[in-house]
């Protein structure tokens, strides 16, 4: 590749947007009009099985599995590739026009919550859970959120995008973010030679925000060969949080919820009751033809 000079004022070339191109755009707003479906639970849950989608779903189905029948839900899914997040009902929710989006009907008036980690803490302030009270635990717990939502672009948009889905293979771009996904691997390591989970002894909504992305980069399932290039098995205290985390059967119903790609058993693209789960997996609707 060439050296690029940067232009004096930059222009949107859709034609080098690479397989997101169809999606990416520099503007904000709705590209058509769509109303968002409404199921009978008052929590409303609109989002895709990503990461972020996850971290969602994962503390729903724990709540669930803590007897806080209050957080039933109706997860729809919105399919970022096909454009469902620039619908004007979604973007009524999010104008940020980014999974996961949640509105809440139990109140007098809906309530839209954004951003994944506004949506865990929503959650658990409304149901008291997962969510330490003390002043230091709370405030750990909250330092180790922020650092999550901080820190994934670096991952995601950063090495995820230049090493498996960029149109060109950047050396530059990956060592840069490879580097700093490393750095950030290190930092939950030594965090959990420490302590069990990442807040302190208590699991709480900061390993639920951390476990789809970093959790996720640990196990390989994130960005192809990405585990074996960064040498994830290298990471002992963050591999064993992982399957810590993986044994929970909260954490493995919400890692299918909105689920489109992998083992069809394991994909429940719409979750609308619990026993969903049992009758509306992806394989068991294609084996009903």
């Amino acid at each position: 590749m060439t050296d690029y000079t940067p232009p004096r004022i930059w222009t949107w070339n859709s034609a080098n947007g690479g397989q997101f191109a169809n999606i990416n755009r520099p503007i904000a707003g709705p590209t058509h009009d769509k109303a968002l479906p409404v199921g009978r639970h008052p929590l409303q849950l609109y989002s895709l099985g990503t990461p972020n989608g996850v971290k969602v779903t994962i503390m729903l189905e724990e709540l669930l599995a803590a007897g806080h029948a209050g957080a039933e839900y109706d997860a729809w899914l919105i399919n970022i590739g096909t454009g469902d997040q620039f619908g004007s009902g979604f973007v009524a929710v999010n104008p940020n026009s980014k999974i996961p989006a949640m509105v809440d009907h139990s109140g007098p008036e809906p309530l839209r919550i954004f951003e994944s980690g506004s949506i865990l803490l929503y959650l658990a302030e409304k149901f008291g859970a997962f969510l330490p009270k003390d002043i230091a635990g709370r405030t750990e717990c909250l330092n180790w959120l922020f650092w999550q939502v901080g820190s994934a672009p670096y991952l995601g948009g950063g090495f995820g995008h230049f090493y498996a889905y960029a149109p060109h293979k950047i050396e530059y771009a990956i060592d840069r973010f490879a580097m700093e996904t490393k750095r950030q691997l290190d930092v939950l390591d030594r965090r959990l030679a420490e302590t069990p989970y990442i807040a302190g002894d208590s699991y709480t909504i900061a390993d639920m925000a951390i476990f789809p992305w970093y959790g996720g980069l640990a196990k390989g399932w994130l960005y192809g060969t990405s585990a074996a290039f960064l040498s994830v098995q290298d990471y002992k205290h963050l591999q064993a949080w992982a399957d810590r985390l993986l044994a929970r059967p909260a954490v493995q119903r919400g890692r299918m919820v909105n689920r489109t790609s992998g083992d069809p058993s394991e994909q429940l693209r719409e979750r609308h009751e619990a026993s969903d789960f049992q009758t509306k997996t992806q394989d068991r609707i294609d084996s009903a033809g």
